[in-house]
């Protein structure tokens, strides 16, 4: 037997941000969020499932005061064990990311062939190496931040990047670019 409809919603807590501030930070962080998730689940109708839950578990959470940096990196943590969960519970079948970007409204995924050959070797990596990456070098993120969003030790992530640096060297390398790649 369920619990009626009006008992669950006296029983959820309230949102914890007023609808002006949900509107700023959405409008900061969806596009990044959902570039990252693209990346990760490599499905555009996954990424975007996974996006409104992030946003409505950050909502529901009894969170203490949050500067705008610390909402952002609670948010993607939230989505990246969303991510996780998913791989746990069952597989997705995935569109190949080129379609991903087809999808995307995004300027930024103009097609050279850089990019497109960079977007294969990216694909290569395994999820918690691209989580690495993405958030690196293309969110700027901090060793500490990092750590935070993934749930690891900030000690772990200098050495963690280095490696997948390297293996993203070799694998370019392997595709014929520059034998002196500088990454």
């Amino acid at each position: 037997m369920g619990v009626p409809e009006r008992e669950r919603e006296v029983n959820q807590p309230p949102f914890a941000l007023t609808r002006e501030q949900f509107q700023d930070l959405y409008g900061e962080t969806a596009r990044p969020l959902k570039s990252y998730l693209l990346r990760l689940t490599q499905n555009a109708a996954v990424a975007d499932e996974v996006l409104q839950e992030a946003y409505y578990r950050f909502l529901r959470a009894e969170l203490p005061e949050l500067g705008p940096r610390e909402r952002k990196n609670y948010l993607f943590r939230i989505a990246t064990n969303l991510v996780r969960d998913l791989y746990r519970g069952k597989l997705e079948t995935s569109l190949p990311l080129s379609e991903a970007a087809r999808t995307s409204t995004s300027p930024h995924l103009d097609h050279t062939p850089l990019k497109e050959d960079l977007g294969r070797v990216l694909d290569t990596l395994k999820p918690r190496e691209r989580e690495l990456v993405w958030l690196a070098y293309v969110e700027g993120s901090s060793h500490r931040e990092i750590a935070q969003i993934m749930g690891l030790r900030e000690v772990s992530i200098r050495p963690m990047l280095f490696r997948v640096r390297q293996k993203l060297a070799d694998l370019l390398r392997s595709i014929g670019y520059c034998e002196r790649m500088v990454l």
